[in-house]
């Protein structure tokens, strides 16, 4: 349990209280929270908001669409890794029922929030329809802890839920990609992206492994390692950054391309494992010189895109909280169902069939990622206020998930 508060304390708990500061600063002094947020830095900036015909870096953009990038990029690393290496969490017929399960963990609650948003009227429903993805996302740190403290840290359900919330950010970084551009597209400076991944791929990772193939010294390989570090890979970092900025994808997604270029360990250990920190591969090195700044760049994302006024409640607020609170138990345990049964994909031993719709509550702790969707589904005003009111609320599927246990009366089994 020590690691697990751990890993909520270094990554979450900073985030909360940048939250919880936004909050009651936005409901004290609106008027001065909102010029914090839009605070200029660098007017006619190379990089920034579209402003008047010119770029402008605002405090927002620096936190939300640069820092964050860093947040993103050890997301898709634990994804990476998940499906990529042996023994990852997401490969195989062992991950085959929580992959269907995610899926319902996306339908369900699409289908709540674009269903109920329908019956509000057509004019509701344009207001708020591009917020569907909002109520999709889980946030793994706080799904995980709430995961332990209701099944126990034994129970199979708690690794089934880990496998279901890592596959759910990789489809949450894809929805991102593919439905929130941040601007009007232009697929053509991509090829920087992906110029750029492939490459300090070959020059920095594959031409040195080939130039020391016979050689058990790895002279190449080592110098690379040890003189250059991670130089070339903060480099590719940055020009895929600027690719994603200038092709109208979100910039924060903008390293995503340059994470599977860096040498890797051969095998995953899991993203709460106390062993990654004594791996010495690259990419390991990097997230955690990371660790602490992106608690940092967290701290500031609660602080620049929480402050929501408490009269701001409305129909967004809602319609996230029904597609969390309903659609994800009920999509999560139809699709687990049917992976179970109907297809013979089975469940964990020890696993019951309705241990799902505990998952799908703990599943429902959106927070994090639904605080980002929410900021890029809709313009700043009280759509995108509502909505954000909602991705906090999401807190609650903590009481639910530990009502909806005892309810169904699940066994705690401890490590």
């Amino acid at each position: 349990m020590y690691r697990v508060w751990n890993f909520v304390t270094n990554y979450s708990l900073l985030l909360i209280a940048g939250a919880l500061i936004a909050l009651i600063w936005a409901n004290i002094n609106a008027e001065s929270y909102h010029h914090f947020v839009e605070f200029t830095i660098w007017d006619h900036a190379p990089i920034g908001h579209l402003h008047d015909g010119h770029r402008t870096l605002t405090l927002h953009y620096l936190v939300n669409d640069i820092l964050m990038a860093l947040f993103f990029a050890i997301a898709a690393k634990e994804v990476w890794e998940a499906v990529i290496l042996k023994e990852g969490s997401l490969r195989g017929k062992k991950a085959a029922t929580p992959l269907f399960a995610t899926l319902g963990g996306m339908v369900g609650p699409i289908s709540v929030y674009l269903g109920l948003a329908f019956l509000l009227g057509e004019d509701k429903f344009s207001a708020v329809a591009n917020g569907w993805a909002i109520p999709t996302a889980t946030d793994i740190a706080f799904s995980y802890l709430v995961g332990r403290l209701v099944f126990g840290a034994g129970h199979p359900a708690v690794r089934f839920l880990l496998l279901l919330a890592i596959a759910d950010d990789a489809a949450g970084l894809i929805i991102l990609a593919i439905f929130y551009p941040s601007g009007e597209l232009a697929p053509v400076w991509l090829l920087a992206s992906f110029g750029a991944a492939i490459g300090v791929f070959l020059l920095a990772n594959w031409l040195p492994r080939k130039m020391d193939r016979g050689n058990q010294m790895r002279p190449v390989s080592t110098w690379v390692r040890t003189k250059l570090h991670f130089l070339p890979y903060a480099i590719a970092a940055c020009i895929s950054w600027y690719g994603f900025m200038r092709s109208g994808l979100h910039p924060a997604l903008g390293l995503l391309p340059i994470v599977p270029t860096i040498p890797h360990a051969d095998r995953a250990f899991g993203i709460f494992s106390e062993a990654e920190q004594y791996l010495t591969d690259l990419l390991n090195k990097i997230e955690h010189a990371l660790k602490h700044p992106v608690e940092i760049i967290l701290f500031f994302f609660g602080l620049l895109n929480a402050g929501v006024e408490f009269s701001s409640i409305g129909d967004a607020t809602w319609l996230v909280l029904a597609g969390l609170l309903i659609g994800k138990p009920v999509g999560i345990f139809i699709f687990g169902w049917i992976a179970a049964r109907p297809l013979g994909l089975g469940l964990p031993q020890g696993m019951r069939l309705v241990d799902l719709i505990v998952i799908g509550f703990v599943a429902a702790i959106g927070f994090t990622v639904s605080l980002f969707v929410a900021s890029v589904a809709f313009d700043a005003g009280p759509v995108q206020d509502a909505a954000k009111m909602g991705a906090l609320f999401s807190f609650f599927a903590a009481v639910a998930s530990f009502i909806a246990g005892k309810l169904l009366r699940v066994e705690k089994q401890q490590a």
